[in-house]
């Protein structure tokens, strides 16, 4: 074996050690890493949108460097050469609608052209995919032509490149992370990724605005399609999981949190279908990575309600104690690092603070060093590594 990859295995077993609850030999980093990754190895925004070859050689050099037990092997999401290929028109890319070192951006519809109308709630509940394909996916791009509309040559381009730009994109994954294991010795974070059935509906079709007013005006509809979808989201997931169900699948969270939703909407259209979904995957021994952007204090009592160890609850602007005391029995705890800490503190300061969040949530294990949000290029450098560096000082047990 090599060294790599007894370093690899090593930090495999910390990893999934904490992400089972359980105590491993010392606390483990794992880094939820974006365009601060292009910061450090001398990048634009630009660059690593447009080229996801230096993403992915940006993370290999931080993997090199910053002793990380486990990453994101690209958390640059949006590649130019498959989203301007096929034409999307929700994306706002550096160097082209923003400045070259600004992250990208997702823009939401406008009320009045939302991608999904208010009117077409009962088309899209029967039959999900012929709408997605026939009438959502028409509208998000540029070119192509809805079923009987005249074709053109730019729309049949879009289609053609795009889909070969997708199979590309996708393809070179696999020999990335076998990179990050071989040269490296790091292992991918999680496997696959899941979305909230209420969050792909405000965040891709009716928008979030437009989505609010729908709970009100017609709520049976919004809960009939929320339900419509979670088998498909389920399905998804599940599909993409790691085979060895070594690997958590990553849901990101987006409207749920305070205050998005008041609580009797998050009881009544956001959580009975997520609950669901984490519950049919953890039967099949598939964690979740429960990615809570914002504040989800509030929601913690339901929760409180999955099955233990069935997710990794990651904290962004909440508690980080108070969700330790709350549902830390039952499940793993990441995040809780302050972005605006990393991006405006010193190191001695990042460094005080992980070991205060260490001792109050990991003493006992269950605990993942982590920014509270995706790091962009605002992350300080030195302050990143002083980050692991807390991890390994204070978190040995």
């Amino acid at each position: 074996m090599s060294d790599k990859e007894t370093l690899y295995q090593e930090r495999l077993t910390r990893y999934i050690k904490a992400m089972r609850n359980e105590k491993p030999d010392r606390v483990p980093v794992r880094p939820c890493a974006a365009e601060v990754t292009a910061a450090y190895a001398g990048y634009t925004c630009q660059q690593v949108v447009h080229d996801y070859r230096y993403a992915f050689e940006a993370m290999l050099q931080c993997c090199r460097d910053f002793d990380w037990d486990a990453t994101v092997p690209n958390m640059v999401a949006c590649w130019t050469g498959l989203t301007k290929t096929i034409t999307l028109s929700y994306y706002a890319v550096p160097g082209i609608e923003i400045s070259p070192d600004t992250s990208f951006q997702y823009m939401e519809p406008p009320d009045e052209t939302a991608w999904m109308r208010e009117d077409e709630y009962d088309v899209f509940i029967k039959e999900p995919i012929d709408f997605i394909a026939n009438i959502w996916f028409p509208r998000i791009t540029k070119h192509v032509a809805p079923p009987g509309s005249p074709a053109s040559f730019r729309g049949n381009m879009a289609m053609i490149s795009g889909a070969a730009a997708m199979k590309k994109y996708f393809a070179a994954y696999g020999p990335h992370i076998a990179r990050m294991r071989e040269e490296t010795g790091t292992p991918a974070a999680f496997s696959g990724t899941l979305k909230a059935p209420f969050d792909i509906i405000a965040d891709k079709f009716r928008g979030y605005k437009g989505l609010c007013m729908d709970m009100y005006r017609q709520p049976d509809k919004v809960l009939a399609l929320i339900e419509a979808l979670t088998p498909h989201l389920a399905y998804l997931a599940e599909q993409r999981a790691d085979t060895s169900g070594k690997l958590p699948v990553a849901l990101w969270l987006h409207r749920g949190c305070l205050p998005f939703l008041s609580p009797k909407q998050f009881e009544k259209f956001f959580w009975p279908t997520l609950k669901e979904i984490i519950c049919s995957l953890w039967n099949k021994g598939i964690q979740t990575l429960f990615y809570a952007e914002g504040e989800w204090n509030g929601n913690l009592k339901y929760i409180a309600e999955l099955p233990e160890k069935s997710i990794i609850y990651h904290v962004d602007r909440g508690d980080i104690f108070e969700v330790h005391r709350a549902v830390g029995e039952k499940f793993c705890i990441s995040g809780g690092i302050p972005n605006d800490l990393l991006a405006f503190g010193t190191p001695e300061e990042v460094k005080q603070f992980t070991k205060k969040v260490i001792e109050g949530v990991g003493k006992d294990g269950g605990y993942i060093v982590d920014a509270c949000a995706i790091m962009q290029n605002d992350t300080k450098i030195e302050n990143l590594r002083a980050m692991g560096e807390a991890a390994r000082e204070y978190g040995v047990y």
